[in-house]
C-alpha cells in the first residue's frame, strides 16, 4: 500500500468518501446492505504521463490503480487512512498478482469492481477487475492479500471486533458468487505440445 500522502496523482483520486453501492463509509453491519455481487468500488481515467513507450498505459499506474481502489474498500470497512491516524494499525499487502487482458490509452475511463474471497482473524483475500468505463471490456485484474498489521510492534495484528463485523457483511454478501476465473492462478510458460 502507499504512504498516506504518497496516493499518486490527484486525477486519479476518487472524490473524497463516495458510497458504494449506496452504503456509507465506514459500512455499518445491521443497518447497510452489500448486494450480492462485486461491487463498483472505483472510478479513474488514464492520465498523459502514464503512456509508456509502446503507446499504452504502463504497467506501474495499473497497480496505482488496483491501490488507489484498495483504499476505496478500506475506506469501507475503516480500514483507511483514518485508521491508521487513530489506532496505529493498517494493512499490509503481502501478495498481489495482476493480470493485464486488453489495452487502455490515454484519457480511457476505467471501472474497477472489487470481490472479496476470502477473510480470517487477520487477512483479507479479494479480487479486482478493471474495465474500460465506456467500451466495457475487462483491461486488467489484480489479487491481493492483505495483512493487518499493528503498525508500532511491525507485527500482524487481529482484527478489531468491529472491524470484523463489517468484513464478515462483505464476505457473507459474496460467498455466493462464483469465484472469478483468475483466482489462484500461477505463473509460467505453458509447454508446448
Amino acid at each position: 500500500m502507499n504512504e498516506p500522502n504518497n496516493r499518486g496523482p490527484e486525477q486519479s483520486q476518487p472524490a473524497a468518501r463516495p458510497a458504494v453501492h449506496g452504503l456509507h463509509i465506514p459500512l455499518r453491519p445491521g443497518r447497510d446492505k452489500v448486494p450480492a455481487k462485486a461491487m463498483d468500488i472505483h472510478r479513474a481515467q488514464v492520465l498523459p504521463e502514464w503512456i509508456d513507450y509502446n503507446g499504452h498505459l504502463n504497467m506501474a499506474y495499473y497497480v496505482l490503480m488496483f491501490d488507489n481502489a484498495t483504499d476505496q474498500f478500506f475506506d469501507l470497512i475503516d480500514l483507511g487512512v483514518d485508521y491508521v491516524a487513530r489506532s496505529g494499525h493498517s494493512a499490509f499487502v503481502l501478495e498481489t498478482h495482476v493480470t493485464y487482458q486488453q489495452e487502455v490509452g490515454i484519457d480511457d475511463g476505467l471501472r474497477f469492481t472489487f470481490q472479496l474471497i476470502d477473510a480470517d482473524e487477520k487477512r483479507l483475500h479479494y479480487y479486482f477487475e478493471m474495465f474500460h468505463a465506456e467500451r466495457g471490456f475487462l483491461a486488467a485484474t489484480s489479487e491481493q492479500i492483505a495483512l493487518h498489521v499493528d503498525l508500532g510492534a511491525r507485527r500482524s495484528a487481529t482484527f478489531p471486533d468491529a472491524m470484523k463485523r463489517r468484513i464478515d457483511v462483505v464476505l457473507e454478501a459474496h460467498a455466493g458468487l462464483p469465484e472469478p476465473d483468475g483466482v489462484g492462478r500461477s505463473i509460467g510458460i505453458r509447454a508446448r505440445n
